[in-house]
């Protein structure tokens, strides 16, 4: 008699969840709109019918740029003068570099890092400018430096501007958010199409494209560190009668000081990921010998190139990193420093020049090309046309395209499109908002809208799948890196070696191994992502309450026990950072996988770069942006929900 009251009750307690009304109002609008959907425009792919065909706009707009580059004001007296003055800042910078010699820019170089970072950083900067002219890779480093100096000074400048007008207006932050959502999400090959066609090739779309990649990191840093302020801080200056202007010199900018300097320091590091990338549209010096190295599938020339980035990656990463976390001042102080680092410098300098000694030797170099590509020769001889036992790397990529890519994407252009917009309405308002959802919708409906839904949904599935083996392997090597601090101490130069490596460098080998096609685009994507998937993760397992760990061992629980019921809830936050973060750094590599076989979107604006084709580079570009838009939300939790995970 007890029994039927029981069902309404769990039905209430089942409503109290959240997640389970808003499951509910979506199924409602599948039940209600799906029906009508379906009527009205048909249960398949997107409808043509709700198309936009941008083509003949784009084509007209492309047409007219080349017809009036030469002659029309707004390229000689404005595109012109940007360009000219980038050019002339780099050549500057690069001249004053080979002023120096190898010999200044090493002494100067270790010099600052000893100021700046202690004894440990700069000996570790001497010993990478070393290995920079051991591998007869000098000239090319001093290239890429020049270009990198220039690049990151403007995105410091552009990202700063932007973050304090962020920082200090709330409604300019509203407005610049989704600018940077963008510019941060469109992989750098999409807009590589627009900079070319107004700038031309060579150094001054490089430099432009690098400052649209690496100032939005430094914006949102400065706008972070400017709205974080204490507020008692603020009201104290106030109450002093500082005005406006002398409370952001002297209260919000000296707070926010580490903030301002991971911003550099981030900028830095996207900059030089961007280094190859800025050679497709003609940048020379490192970036351009991996390219090359590309095309003939050179491993061993790419590696000796790849190897001077990653140095020049970690040196600034540890500088800057020290500097933003105060170690400075454990590095020697006073007001003479600065000039005895400036007169060493130039002694350095003086005394190669009177040595005739400004490049580097060519007796001290040594050429790794020959037996990297000799072990590569050798791994592939043996790997790739099989394993006993385990098959080879080539059966290995048709196994993974056939039963996971092949499913997948036939699966999404499967799915109605209705459908396809419901699933990610619903993944998007499970972990933030209906803001946040309603973002989601639209970004994938203006897929839709370009006309670009099926080769999405191919980039779709390759993402997805890589995303899937990243988390795997990163959650594996996460765990014991997080529970032992020794592992953590020998997976970190691995990690950094990997997450500084440009992206171009992991295509040739995987190439090599797996052949042309959508499964070495999915391996280097996966390489590319590992480390940040172990680093966010690691620490996020490592700052569980140690308080709640003690509990649950005391009540005895096994170590499984306690990763599946303790560190994985309270990590929550991190671990769909984690997830994010594999989300943007696959889709990334996934569309530079169009140069390697990868197809869809990334082939699309690849050939629309070879050919000077704005419509179709520039419209897959767009759907790229929206991808990612749509990717971001559905893996990035919002405030709320991050308070309510931590509660």
């Amino acid at each position: 008699m007890d029994a039927p009251p029981a069902a309404p009750g769990a039905l209430r307690a089942l409503l109290a969840r959240p997640a389970a009304r808003k499951l509910l109002v979506l199924a409602v609008a599948a039940a209600v709109l799906g029906p009508l959907a379906t009527m009205a425009w048909g249960g398949g792919a997107w409808p043509q019918a709700l198309t936009v065909d941008l083509t003949g706009p784009l084509g007209r707009a492309n047409d007219w740029i080349i017809d009036n580059r030469d002659h029309h004001w707004l390229f000689l007296y404005f595109f012109g003068h940007i360009s000219g003055a980038i050019i002339g800042a780099v050549h500057a910078v690069y001249t004053v570099l080979l002023a120096l010699g190898w010999a200044g820019v090493t002494a100067g170089a270790g010099l600052l890092a000893w100021r700046v970072a202690g004894v440990r950083v700069a000996v570790t900067t001497l010993a990478s400018f070393a290995v920079c002219g051991l591998l007869g890779m000098w000239v090319p480093t001093m290239r890429t430096l020049a270009l990198m100096i220039v690049a990151v000074a403007a995105s410091v400048v552009v990202g700063a501007l932007l973050g304090l007008a962020a920082g200090l207006s709330e409604r300019t932050f509203r407005a610049l958010r989704p600018v940077l959502d963008t510019m941060q999400a469109l992989p750098a090959f999409a807009y590589l199409m627009p900079v070319v066609l107004v700038f031309g090739i060579g150094v001054a779309p490089a430099v432009l494209a690098t400052v649209v990649y690496a100032a939005p990191p430094m914006a949102r840093l400065t706008a972070l560190g400017l709205r974080a302020t204490d507020k008692g801080v603020l009201e104290a200056v106030e109450s002093l009668g500082a005005t406006s202007r002398q409370r952001l010199l002297t209260a919000r900018l000296p707070l926010a000081r580490r903030e301002l300097l991971l911003g550099v320091n981030q900028a830095i590091m996207m900059a030089l990921s961007m280094a190859v990338i800025a050679s497709v549209i003609g940048a020379d010096g490192l970036g351009d010998r991996v390219y090359q190295a590309l095309s003939t599938v050179d491993v061993g020339s790419a590696l000796a190139a790849g190897i001077p980035i990653v140095l020049l990656a970690i040196v600034l990463d540890r500088t800057t990193a020290a500097a933003g976390d105060g170690r400075a001042s454990h590095g020697p102080s006073g007001r003479l420093v600065w000039p005895l680092v400036a007169a060493a410098t130039a002694a350095a300098a003086v005394a190669a020049r009177l040595l005739d000694a400004r490049n580097w030797p060519d007796t001290w170099t040594l050429s790794i090309a020959a037996p990297v590509n000799d072990a590569k020769d050798w791994m592939v001889d043996h790997l790739y046309s099989g394993v006993p036992g385990i098959g080879g790397t080539a059966e290995w990529a048709a196994h993974y395209t056939g039963w996971i890519l092949d499913p997948l994407r036939d699966g999404l252009q499967g799915l109605p499109w209705w459908g396809a917009l419901l699933l990610v309405a619903a993944l998007a308002w499970l972990i933030g908002t209906w803001r946040t959802a309603l973002t989601a919708v639209l970004a994938l409906a203006a897929i839709g809208v370009l006309g670009r839904w099926d080769v999405s949904m191919d980039t779709l599935s390759q993402v997805l799948a890589a995303v899937a083996v990243t988390l795997v392997l990163g959650f594996a090597v996460a765990v014991p890196a997080a529970r032992s601090p020794r592992v953590d101490r020998v997976l970190r130069p691995v990690l950094d070696v990997f997450q500084t490596m440009p992206q171009f460098v992991y295509l040739i080998p995987v190439v090599a191994l797996f052949g042309i096609g959508r499964a070495p685009a999915a391996a280097a994507a996966v390489v590319y992502a590992l480390p940040a998937v172990v680093r966010i993760t690691s620490q996020g397992l490592r700052q569980v309450n140690p308080g709640a760990m003690e509990s649950a061992r005391s009540l005895g629980a096994t170590s499984g026990q306690q990763l599946r019921h303790v560190q994985f809830p309270l990590a929550r936050p991190e671990l769909l950072l984690a997830v994010n973060q594999a989300v943007v750094l696959v889709l990334s590599v996934v569309i530079i996988g169009g140069l390697v076989g990868g197809g869809a979107l990334g082939y699309e604006v690849v050939f629309g770069l070879a050919q000077g084709d704005l419509a179709t580079g520039l419209v897959a570009g767009a759907a790229i942006v929206c991808l990612g838009l749509m990717l971001d939300r559905v893996t990035q939790p919002t405030k709320a929900e991050k308070k309510g995970a931590g509660a």
